[in-house]
């Protein structure tokens, strides 16, 4: 009966993030996207580590598919970012409070807005390699931050809300 849990709850895990994933394609708010959600929340509930870094950044790939790919440059910080996202859902499954979710939902976003704008930047295409062409970038990305924060926040708030109730109230994935 345990094995059924178990399975119950890594469909579950999956079934969300599914769900998640097929909306990046179709939400076109800017920085607006479930992946960093998916990226903190998989990482948490993931039992293999190996499989909670993985599944976000093919998530991540696919979606880009259908997206449009951009330059490498940026591909690598924004799939650094959200395998650094990973991590810190592997620190919060062992620590999942309602503060610390928030806390590492807003730490996610600033990681992927520090990361994804000094890789805008180093690129060298938009901004001058200068101490003030730097800080001109992250002055201009401010507006798209909110978004972020917004996005990541409210995904972060809703899978993790989704599994504790589907975990708590639904006998099928209760913990056995």
């Amino acid at each position: 009966m345990k094995d059924n849990k178990t399975l119950s709850r890594i469909f579950l895990v999956l079934a969300i993030m599914a769900l998640f994933a097929f909306l990046r394609v179709f939400i076109s708010m800017p920085n607006i996207s479930p992946v960093a959600a998916i990226a903190l929340f998989g990482g948490t509930f993931i039992g293999r580590k190996g499989l909670a870094m993985i599944l976000p950044l093919t998530i991540l790939f696919i979606s880009d598919l259908f997206l449009g790919l951009y330059s490498p440059v940026l591909m690598a910080a924004v799939y650094g970012s959200i395998l650094l996202v990973s991590f810190i859902g592997l620190w919060l499954r062992n620590h999942v409070r309602i503060h610390n979710v928030v806390a590492a939902s807003l730490l996610s976003s600033v990681l992927f807005f520090a990361i994804t704008n000094f890789a805008v930047w180093a690129e060298g295409l938009w901004y001058p390699m200068t101490w003030t062409g730097l800080a001109s970038c992250y002055a201009m990305a401010i507006p798209f931050f909110r978004f972020e924060l917004v996005g990541t926040l409210g995904f972060t708030v809703v899978f993790f809300a989704m599994y504790q109730f589907a975990t708590s109230r639904i006998s099928a994935f209760k913990a056995a």
